[in-house]
Order: C-alpha cells, then sequence, then structure tokens
C-alpha cells in the first residue's frame, strides 16, 4: 500500500499575491495552494492508495479526491464532538461572520470550484470521513459524544527522540524536573527564574530549555540548554513543567510524569485545566506564578500518591491502545474496509 501524506507548508500561491490579511486561515489556505501542485508534481506517477492529511493540510483531501482515492485526516488536538458548531456557536460565529472570515470562506470556495473536484468548504474543513487522532482519549472533551469516524491512538514518538546518546542528566540524585515551553512561548525568563528559585534548596535538579531566553547564570543543579530531547528528559523526570501544549501534554502522559502547567496561549489554558481535572497535575492560573506556588505546586505532585495512581494508570491504558504500532493498524484497517 502506497501512502501520500500532504503537510503544510510555506509560500505564496494566489493569496500571496493578494494583499494579506494576516489572518492565520488565509495562511493556512495559501499554503494549500501553494502546496497542491507540488503534491501532484510529486506523486501524479505513482499515485498512493490512500491520502493522510494535518489538520492544516488542506491539499491532502483536494490532491485525494483528484486522484479517486480515500483520505484520513491526522489530529494532534481535540476533535469535533457530536453538536460541536452548536457549543461553540458563540465563539466561531464571530470569527467566520467577521469580514475576514467571510473573505475567506469566499477564497476557498473559489479555490475549490477551480480545483474540478466538486468539494464543498465544509466537507474539506469539517468533520472528516476517517480521523487518527494523536492525543489520549483522555484529553479529549466530552469523549463520549465523539464517533467511531476518529480513533484514539495517542502520540506517536519517534523513538530517535528518546535516545539517551543525545541527552545526558544532570549529576546527582535528586529528583529531576523538565520545565519545557516549546518553541513558541519561550521568552519567560522571569518564569524560568521563579522555578529556579523555588526549587532552591530543595535537593533537585532542573533541566530547563530556555529556548530564546536569556536566563543568566544558573545553578549547578540546572541544566540549561536551548532544546532538548523532550521524550528523553522526560523518560527520567519526576515532575514537567509545562506550557501545557497538547504535544507535550500527551508526551507527560504518555511517560507518566506528573505536570505542573502554566499555560500561555491558545488551547493551552484549557489543555492545563484538562490535566488537573483528570488528576495528574496542578493548573497555575497566573501568568507569573510566585515562587511560593511554584514549589508548592511542584512538591505537591511530585509527592501525591493519587496522581501517581491515577498517571500509571492512564499510561497503562495509552500504552495499551496508542502508539505508532496502532496508528499504522488503524491506517490498514481503513484501506481493508475494516474501518
Amino acid at each position: 500500500m502506497h501512502i501520500g501524506a500532504a503537510r503544510r507548508a510555506g509560500g505564496g500561491g494566489r493569496l500571496g499575491r493578494r494583499k494579506r490579511s494576516g489572518d492565520r486561515h488565509a495562511n493556512v489556505l495559501d499554503e494549500a495552494i501553494h502546496v497542491l501542485p507540488q503534491v501532484h508534481a510529486a506523486l501524479d506517477h505513482d499515485r498512493p492508495d490512500l491520502v493522510l492529511y494535518d489538520i492544516g493540510g488542506m491539499a491532502g483531501p483536494v490532491a485525494a479526491e483528484q486522484w479517486g482515492v480515500p483520505t484520513a485526516q491526522l489530529s494532534p488536538s481535540e476533535v469535533a464532538w457530536e453538536g460541536y458548531h452548536e457549543d461553540m456557536a458563540e465563539i466561531l460565529g464571530p470569527i467566520l461572520g467577521s469580514p475576514s472570515g467571510l473573505a475567506y470562506r469566499q477564497a476557498f470556495d473559489d479555490w475549490l470550484a477551480d480545483s474540478g473536484t466538486g468539494l464543498t468548504f465544509d466537507e474539506v474543513t469539517g468533520v472528516p470521513r476517517r480521523c487518527l487522532v494523536l492525543i489520549p482519549r483522555v484529553m479529549q472533551r466530552n469523549a463520549d459524544r465523539v464517533g467511531d469516524r476518529y480513533r484514539f491512538v495517542g502520540p506517536c514518538i519517534d523513538p530517535r527522540r528518546e535516545d539517551p546518546r543525545d541527552w545526558s542528566a544532570p549529576p546527582g540524585d535528586g529528583p529531576l524536573a523538565l520545565l519545557a515551553f516549546g518553541t513558541a512561548n519561550t521568552d519567560r525568563a522571569d518564569v524560568y527564574r521563579n522555578v529556579i528559585e523555588a526549587l532552591d534548596g530543595q535537593d533537585w535538579r532542573l533541566v530547563l530549555a530556555a529556548g530564546r531566553a536569556d536566563v543568566g547564570v544558573v545553578p549547578a543543579w540546572v541544566q540549561l540548554r536551548d532544546t532538548v530531547p523532550q521524550p528523553a528528559v522526560l523518560r527520567a523526570a519526576d515532575c514537567f513543567i509545562t506550557h501545557a501544549g497538547m504535544g507535550s501534554c500527551t508526551e507527560g502522559l504518555w511517560y507518566g510524569v506528573p505536570m505542573v502547567a502554566i499555560p500561555q496561549a491558545v488551547d493551552q489554558p484549557a489543555n492545563a485545566a484538562r490535566l488537573e481535572t483528570i488528576g495528574v497535575g496542578r493548573r497555575l492560573t497566573d501568568r507569573l506564578p510566585s515562587v511560593v506556588d511554584i514549589r508548592d505546586a511542584v512538591l505537591g505532585v511530585a509527592s501525591s500518591h493519587q496522581v501517581r495512581t491515577t498517571l500509571d494508570a492512564i499510561s497503562a491504558e495509552i500504552h495499551a491502545h496508542g502508539g505508532p504500532g496502532h496508528a499504522a493498524d488503524a491506517v490498514e484497517d481503513f484501506a481493508a474496509g475494516r474501518w
């Protein structure tokens, strides 16, 4: 079976020749317009049997329809449950009904008309025919209202990112904390310094992925790096201080690490609340949590028997039903008509 994968990529395209609105939806469409001919150039001579596409990879379902092959979406975040649009109407309505939202819809309709597929906006951007959900079901709100077109396969972590040759723990035998805010929210030197002060004198070790932040001189028990191989560190960590991006949340659950969430933007406040609701961590809502609050949260989740028991159960469930092998099985089931 030959599988094509359509992903997002930068570029110009028809919208790029217009005045850019800066709206991220328009950028997604601009990328799709740019990517679609590249997908055809790469695969027309060897058409795939199935196309997997990211939630932002809109060229995927269009190319698949032009080839006459089925598609399955890959979602690294929550998916729409039954009644989603009604539940979210207060938020979605003003966005879709705004001038930029209406312009985006018209541009998308024009592009689909040009594609000759007969696909509609709702068919491409709405509920997918099949979807592999790359988060654990426990992180999905209203999971009981998610239909069987979705299969939760959890995080599909590249084993190369677990390779300890890329990283070694800081010296000592005290408990280990990882502080990492992903790739887009790393300018929080103020938070990083508060975390260091919170753990000072507690006999902990800290791995800090500081990104572009200038943290200054750090104590010997702090390992300061621009980036770290997060799965490798989480395999050894006793606590994960995170911005609560969905990828980080799911990796923390996969490795069974108690989490202290300090959300920064987008979906992170909701993810942080979910971690607290399911009993695997603490959420700190202040943009700059105090030293005392950070210390109490870290020491509290790391020493909690209930958090440990809950994490062990969730991690076991995720490993039993998720990961790359289960994702590959789902793709084969779909291709064979078993899903």
